[in-house]
């Protein structure tokens, strides 16, 4: 009996195992199909729970708010950010090809939620260089194991009100 139990156990752990080292590899090499995968999961498993809370105090996301490019409809991104300055600096381990940068820079601004307050920001990727200072040893090691090359610094801009005269 408890060498069945042991069984299963070792089998589940080999399993995970395969699955972690399946997931490194597709970041690490941008394989364009496993991405896919982990994004597809990702939008439909965490983004949702992620979005319940992200961009509140204490939260670990902040939340993006920005508008498609093509459908013109507003949407709401989960998204990991650090400190940089008076700005925010942002990885990119799909790359910055993702939908939602890619609608923010057609958009030229964003509406940044975090801790609370809400920021009007602009999209400049970086270069490693420029935005590695910035990062905790322990992010930077997450970086390097996940194949992280592409920062996002979001620069807050100043909010011009149109009010009449």
């Amino acid at each position: 009996m408890w060498v069945w139990i042991l069984w299963v156990v070792l089998g589940l752990l080999v399993v995970a195992l395969a699955g972690f080292l399946a997931l490194v590899m597709a970041m690490r090499t941008k394989n364009r199909r496993g991405l896919a995968i982990i994004r597809r999961f990702s939008r439909r498993f965490g983004r949702p729970i992620e979005l319940r809370t992200a961009g509140e105090p204490g939260a670990s996301a902040a939340v993006v708010r920005h508008v498609g490019r093509k459908s013109g409809a507003s949407y709401a991104t989960p998204i990991g950010v650090y400190p940089m300055d008076d700005d925010f600096l942002v990885y990119l381990p799909y790359g910055p090809g993702v939908d939602w940068l890619r609608n923010i820079r057609a958009a030229g601004s964003a509406e940044l939620r975090v801790e609370g307050r809400t920021h009007r920001v602009a999209p400049q990727v970086v270069e490693p260089a420029d935005a590695l200072p910035y990062l905790s040893a322990r992010d930077r090691r997450v970086a390097r194991v996940f194949g992280v090359t592409d920062f996002l610094v979001l620069r807050r801009t100043p909010v011009v009100s149109g009010g009449a005269s």
